[in-house]
């Protein structure tokens, strides 16, 4: 007799499908992407930061080029998980700190400029005057403008007076000029002179010229970022620039601060960068030695800055900072809005 089996009504499962090659890259590397997003809200936000105890968003602003550095690591992080949707994640903050400071990177410089200011912080424990003086009357500079001067004021004196027969000295800053100067006076910004005003009268006109030392600024672990000083004295310095009559004016000095400090509103918001504008790269000033961030600047309004750069280091802790500038080849500009007294050309 022969046995017939009848089939099974059970059946074994099959075995679970293996997951795609593919899955785990888009899967893999969430945290680096969150970390990109805070990243690029950083560089977009960086103005919605509290100014208030310790003045964290000045601190941030000071350094803020300097966020893009996040970028590259970020992307190494995520070529080691392998991850897709990290590397598509740090194209974002990318883009974002190009759109920022991309333009800084480009070379700007034209010729045309017949006005050559130079502006530094020469340091006033700088062990040897004579030859950073030396060196900035061999710039080739018309105007030069210098600050925290201290003891060694008749060394500089001394030896740009040859180039630079007209000057002045307020307190800790000074101006030398090829031209002749008038109307020169202290702006109050400190308890002590720190700034003045002076007309530099050119062969295309007067050009009013304004020196600033704004205070040092520090970092501590108890009360923060102080700027309450160097802002005060900005807001005294913006109100003097209210007044000026002069259309052509321009503003240079140690600001303590970037273009990027919302605090330094009050002044770059009223005048050019000449670095932003003509620069080649981001022009960091200092320290000399490996300079982070660009604390001196020339500031320029109702004229053209045509180039700008940073000088050879001195033996100051700060890199001097010079602009070309175009006065010629147009009618007297217009004041600014906020000027009080009709703008003169004369």
């Amino acid at each position: 007799m022969t046995t017939v089996l009848a089939p099974s009504t059970s059946s074994t499962p099959p075995p679970p499908a293996r997951p795609r090659r593919y899955d785990g890259v888009w899967r893999r590397g969430r945290i680096i992407a969150l970390l990109a997003a805070l990243t690029a809200s950083l560089m977009l936000g960086h103005s919605l930061i509290p100014a208030g105890p310790g003045h964290l968003g000045s601190l941030v602003e000071t350094f803020l080029p300097w966020t893009g550095l996040a970028v590259p690591l970020l992307l190494l992080c995520a070529a080691i998980r392998r991850s897709a949707t990290a590397t598509a994640a740090v194209l974002v903050p990318a883009l974002v700190w190009c759109s920022l400071f991309g333009g800084r990177c480009l070379d700007k410089r034209a010729p045309g400029g017949d006005l050559t200011v130079v502006t530094h912080n020469v340091n006033e424990h700088n062990p040897h005057p004579a030859r950073t003086a030396r060196a900035l009357a061999a710039s080739g500079a018309d105007v030069v403008a210098l600050e925290e001067l201290g003891d060694s004021t008749p060394v500089y004196e001394r030896t740009l007076a040859t180039g630079h027969p007209y000057h002045s000295v307020r307190g800790t800053v000074g101006l030398w000029s090829r031209y002749p100067l008038a109307d020169t006076r202290t702006v109050d910004i400190a308890p002590w002179p720190r700034a003045l005003r002076a007309t530099v009268r050119t062969p295309e006109g007067p050009v009013a010229v304004y020196v600033a030392h704004l205070s040092s600024v520090r970092f501590t672990a108890t009360s923060g970022f102080g700027t309450d000083a160097r802002d005060a004295g900005a807001h005294r310095l913006a109100a003097a620039l209210s007044t000026e009559r002069l259309a052509r004016t321009v503003v240079v000095g140690d600001f303590n601060g970037t273009t990027d400090d919302d605090a330094l509103s009050v002044l770059t918001a009223r005048l050019r960068s000449a670095q932003d504008e003509a620069g080649d790269g981001f022009g960091l000033s200092w320290p000399a030695s490996f300079p982070l961030a660009r604390i001196d600047h020339i500031l320029v309004r109702g004229m053209e800055p045509r180039a700008a750069w940073t000088l050879p280091a001195t033996d100051s802790d700060h890199l001097p900072v010079a602009a070309s500038l175009r006065l010629s080849g147009g009618p007297c500009p217009r004041a600014e809005a906020e000027t009080a007294a009709p703008p003169r050309c004369d």
